[in-house]
């Protein structure tokens, strides 16, 4: 960020943008719900990070102040699209990040249309968490941050980020309660899930 900063340096941006732009991508979908819009998101957040590349300090890491704006677009979009009463959930039936890898043989059919009603179920139930907690879940299931980045990026404390992470898994337990019949009465469980639905 420093080159683009002092010299307005094209490629060391363009590398920038070719290290974030799937993680921002994933964040932005999981935050609204909606691959059309994180598209659109992840974008609006690079152009601001170019925006601001001369008032940028680093008095953080450069990926925590990255995740801020982005998370920051997104609560935008979500305010913007609560006042107009919308929520697309059509769109993330395509959504598969690449990030996941598994092995080469692939389940058979009906497994994995169970595993694709599973994601979808488990992607609702996300996105019915208020965003403050939605986007600790994100941030620490899917992106893998540790509790003190997570505060880092949302300005809170490492207590704070840990306790809405604890109130945001027991929503979950209960949204997807009725998931627990269909794994042979175990319990859901973020720990126990498949392997398929980290990549949600």
């Amino acid at each position: 960020m420093w080159r683009v900063k002092l010299e307005a340096d094209a490629q060391a941006f363009a590398e920038l943008m070719q290290r974030w732009r799937q993680p921002i991508h994933n964040l932005c979908a999981r935050m609204v719900g909606d691959l059309h819009r994180a598209e659109d998101l992840a974008q609006a957040a690079f152009v601001r990070l170019y925006s601001a590349r001369l008032t940028w300090q680093p008095e953080a890491k450069f990926s925590t102040f990255l995740w801020r704006v982005a998370l920051n677009l997104c609560h935008d979009e979500l305010r913007k699209s609560k006042r107009l009463g919308e929520l697309s959930l059509d769109a993330l039936e395509q959504y598969e990040p690449g990030a996941l890898s598994g092995p080469v043989d692939e389940p058979g059919p009906d497994v994995q249309l169970e595993q694709r009603e599973l994601a979808d179920e488990v992607r609702q139930a996300l996105l019915k968490l208020a965003p403050h907690y939605r986007e600790v879940v994100v941030l620490r299931h899917y992106e893998r941050l540790k509790f003190f980045e997570i505060g880092e990026v949302l300005g809170i404390a490492e207590g704070t980020a840990k306790s809405r992470m604890f109130e945001a898994l027991n929503q979950l337990t209960r949204l997807l309660k009725h998931l627990d019949d269909r794994e042979e009465k175990k319990p859901w469980n973020p720990k126990n899930q498949p392997r398929e639905l980290l990549a949600l």
